[in-house]
């Protein structure tokens, strides 16, 4: 459910609004009838971790790139 406030009444109840944005709510912030801005709750980052950690583990597996790669690479470009 979204609610929608005026800043002045934002500014008086903005603890009130954060729980109700903890609680999964949405909260749209307008100056007179234009909404400005929104507090969403912030998803859960807690998996972001581990997913670095997955892709760190991927990397180390693949082979290194030498420097001879990356000039011929270079080479390769300047070509076109």
């Amino acid at each position: 459910m979204t609610i929608r406030v005026k800043v002045g009444e934002a500014k008086t109840h903005l603890s009130e609004l954060l729980a109700k944005v903890e609680a999964g709510e949405e909260v749209v912030i307008s100056r007179g009838d234009k909404p400005v801005a929104k507090l969403t709750p912030i998803e859960d980052r807690s998996d972001v971790a581990d997913v670095i950690q997955e892709i760190l583990a991927a990397r180390k597996t693949y082979k290194r790139t030498t420097p001879e790669e990356i000039r011929e690479w270079i080479e390769e470009g300047r070509r076109y």
